[in-house]
């Protein structure tokens, strides 16, 4: 049964090198667990989709929950699903400098990445249409 999980949360350290940190991490453990997904920071916040195994992705949500690089985790959006929407990905990354505020602007009240104030699906929107703009990188 795969599943997609979509959450928010905040970075405790905000430097370059420990987002990065982050996404070494999981792109070195995410292939052998079978997880794909996007990550999106911006602001000192992420918005992370998961999919996966059932057990796989809540596990995982679960470790970034008691993440001390992660506060505020908050989940925007669970499904089953039948395919991956971003299987290309062991974890991409959206470049949130090089983004066109009109497209967070289609989906936001204002120009910055805010998952925290629009609902789930929104931010779901907002990461496919990142993706098919070809704002995603690190593809793995």
């Amino acid at each position: 049964m795969l599943v997609r999980l979509l959450y928010a949360s905040r970075a405790i350290d905000t430097r370059p090198e420990a987002i990065e940190s982050i996404l070494q991490q999981s792109r070195s453990h995410n292939p052998s667990s079978g997880v794909t997904g996007v990550l999106c920071y911006g602001g000192g916040i992420f918005l992370q989709a998961l999919e996966g195994g059932r057990m796989t992705v809540s596990e995982l949500y679960g470790h970034i929950q008691r993440d001390p690089r992660h506060k505020d985790v908050v989940l925007l959006h669970y499904e089953e699903i039948s395919e991956r929407r971003f299987a290309g990905w062991t974890m991409g990354e959206v470049n949130m400098t090089r983004i066109n505020a009109s497209i967070l602007l289609k989906y936001a009240e204002k120009p910055e990445l805010d998952p925290y104030s629009v609902s789930g699906q929104v931010s779901l929107a907002l990461l496919e249409e990142l993706m098919a703009t070809a704002s995603v990188i690190g593809r793995a």
